[in-house]
């Protein structure tokens, strides 16, 4: 299809068709004249796979599959209210599959060891750990990504999924594996977890007697919206989107002092564990 669409285009492009031309009658300057026999054999060419039936009769059954015709002028009456049941198989032949993932590749994928609480030297997963993962998911014979199981999930275990917002976050898959090897009981996009940690933070902070001005929270949302899609944040991260146009590390240093260190390890901590 993509030779179609480009060879259909060629046809519209001067260019192409004077290229045709010094190529048909082997001159570098050709007349206008020629430049239109050109143009017409590009279509020609352009149009022939069109005039195989089988071809035109494949176009139609995907055109048929693909079209969705608006009715505006009939009343709908429901019927039925709830999932197909071809809809929730194939749902179950997703999350099947998902789980057959889990199970092939648990000792083989760092993120997953950690998620299962396997003995590892270390305590958090990192961001390419989970980008590892998701790019495992990816790959046949599991052709899976984080969209289709939260999809899957909700037409088979509504009440228990949290329905995500339109931005999907890579490290929503850390969320997906707890809740399918059964470490959470509902399914709850990963940002808002870390949104509820945070706010649970900033009221242990405030029980201490920790008080921060509006600049100081300013950076510590941003600082917590770079958690939950990033799974951590270092000091390497400040010179990045959205810190380094605020100031960046200095200006950090400059709003939490020497507190900044223990700051973002508390806030990797709590947020991210």
């Amino acid at each position: 299809m993509n030779t179609i669409i480009s060879n259909l285009l060629d046809t519209t492009d001067p260019d192409k068709a004077i290229e045709k031309a010094k190529e048909i009658f082997q001159i570098e300057d050709p007349t206008e004249e020629q430049i239109h026999a050109a143009k017409k054999k590009l279509i020609d060419e352009a149009c022939k796979p069109f005039d195989k039936p089988e071809l035109r009769n494949l176009l139609i059954e995907i055109k048929k599959r693909n079209e969705q015709i608006i009715d505006t002028i009939s009343r709908d009456r429901i019927i039925f209210a709830g999932f197909d049941e071809q809809a929730k198989e194939m749902a179950r032949g997703i999350i099947d599959t998902f789980k057959k993932f889990i199970e092939e590749n648990k000792n083989e994928l760092t993120a997953l060891q950690m998620i299962y609480n396997q003995p590892y030297g270390r305590r958090h997963i990192t961001y390419q750990e989970i980008k590892q993962l998701a790019e495992a998911i990816k790959k046949p014979p599991y052709n899976l990504t984080p969209d289709l199981l939260w999809q899957a999930y909700e037409q088979l275990e509504r009440a228990k999924v949290k329905k995500a917002g339109p931005q999907r976050l890579l490290t929503d898959i850390i969320s997906l594996l707890r809740f399918a090897i059964g470490k959470e009981d509902e399914l709850v996009p990963f940002a808002e977890i870390v949104n509820e940690r945070f706010e649970k933070w900033i009221k242990q902070q405030e029980q201490q007697g920790k008080k921060f001005t509006p600049e100081q929270m300013n950076w510590l949302t941003k600082i917590k919206d770079h958690i939950a899609s990033s799974l951590a944040i270092e000091k390497d991260d400040f010179e990045l989107s959205p810190f380094i146009e605020k100031g960046g590390l200095i200006k950090a240093y400059q709003l939490f002092g020497d507190e900044l260190d223990k700051i973002l390890e508390e806030l990797n901590e709590a947020l991210a564990a």
